[in-house]
């Protein structure tokens, strides 16, 4: 073989290795790629998943609270109501002033108690929700809560009136709910501040502090079941979730939903 057929022979080979580490060198990529994809495809379809269970969930939970809601108002809301009208009778043909007395207060008692079942039985079936708007809903958890006079808490916003369907209201309810109870039960807050407001970049953002002490949350047991429950009803709407606590601090939430491109 002389050496110009060698020069070829080398200059062929370093062709054929050039070409096949590059061969090489697109297929792992286009493997990489691939993998990048598939693996983004499963995490997609995980979260779809994930969402739609969180959201059978709800729906379960939302017929099981109106059929407990129908059951107090059909059956516990109608033997009150008889118990109402036998102590009336009571008081009507007692002539001894004690017991008149007595019987009239277990009357108010009673009435009291069906008042609330009532309301109770309506929050349960979700009428409240489906007929009021979200400002209104808010602000009367608020004034139920300043009632009791055991923390004060303002609610602000930054619209007349936002156009929100049933599984928005009830996020925001429920969530509002979960954290006014949390706070006044476990933080010794004395302020509690709501905001709700929509923008160009958000259909809605909720922001709740309070003044409390706070805590860790990582010291918390699986951050709790109320945490759980609010970041579980914000994941199903697609709602960004955020809670931050400091000691001696206070604790403030934020979700927000960003509007769609």
């Amino acid at each position: 073989m002389g050496k110009t057929e060698l020069l070829i022979t080398l200059i062929l080979f370093n062709i054929f290795f050039v070409l096949f580490v590059a061969a090489v060198i697109v297929y792992i990529r286009k493997y990489k790629q691939r993998k990048k994809e598939y693996i983004n495809e499963i995490e997609v379809k995980n979260e779809i998943h994930k969402r739609e269970l969180l959201a059978t969930q709800l729906e379960i939970q939302q017929a099981t609270m109106q059929q407990i809601g129908r059951e107090l108002h059909d059956n516990i809301g109608q033997k009150l109501t008889l118990v109402s009208l036998y102590t009336q009778q009571l008081l009507y043909e007692n002539k001894v002033p004690e017991v008149s007395e007595r019987i009239d207060q277990v009357s108010q008692i009673i009435n009291q108690s069906l008042q609330d079942l009532r309301s109770l039985s309506k929050t349960l079936t979700d009428d409240n929700i489906n007929q009021k708007e979200i400002v209104t809903l808010i602000q009367e958890e608020v004034d139920n809560t300043n009632s009791f006079k055991k923390c004060k808490v303002s609610f602000q916003h930054n619209f007349k009136q936002l156009d929100l369907g049933f599984a928005h209201k009830n996020v925001l309810l429920r969530i509002t709910q979960e954290f006014i109870q949390n706070s006044i039960k476990h933080s010794k807050c004395r302020n509690i501040l709501i905001s709700l407001s929509t923008s160009e970049e958000s259909l809605w953002e909720l922001n709740i502090k309070d003044d409390g002490v706070g805590f860790d949350k990582s010291q918390t047991k699986s951050n709790g079941i109320g945490l759980t429950n609010m970041k579980n009803r914000a994941e199903i709407i697609g709602a960004n979730f955020s809670l931050e606590s400091q000691k001696n601090v206070g604790t403030m939430l934020n979700i927000i939903l960003k509007r769609q491109p």
